[in-house]
């Protein structure tokens, strides 16, 4: 990120649904792929929900065009940006899912990786 702001200026905020992949550096990973997902400030919409999808297709295009083979998402945008985590949990297992079928020979894993059991509920009844 220092590096676009270099380019680009101190004020330079990434666009919500364009990765960026850097290095794994430290960390049990040989490149990570940075998103900023939609944030929700009073209802939910159909354009905030298509950005959330846009987040999880644009980021297994990237691995594709990488040839990354194994891929963990968060559960993007929910939190602090207030996605519900329902809605955002059969929009990633959805979109993933088509992703996989529209490109049968791209990804070899998907792992979703959640952090409160309320989470892992949602993609269990999603996946199972």
């Amino acid at each position: 990120m220092n590096m676009l702001r270099l380019r680009y200026g101190n004020d330079y905020e990434q666009p919500t649904a364009i990765p960026i992949m850097t290095d794994g550096y430290n960390l049990p990973a040989k490149k990570v792929i940075h998103i900023v997902g939609p944030i929700v400030s009073g209802i939910l919409t159909e354009d905030l929900e298509q950005d959330l999808a846009d987040c999880y297709q644009n980021t297994l295009d990237l691995c594709l065009e990488n040839g990354i083979r194994s891929v963990a998402f968060c559960c993007i945008s929910t939190g602090v940006f207030r996605f519900p985590n329902q809605r955002a949990a059969q929009i990633a297992v959805s979109t993933v899912t088509d992703w996989l079928t529209e490109h049968p020979e791209g990804i070899e894993r998907v792992i979703f990786n959640v952090f409160i059991d309320e989470d892992k509920e949602y993609y269990e009844q999603k996946l199972y």
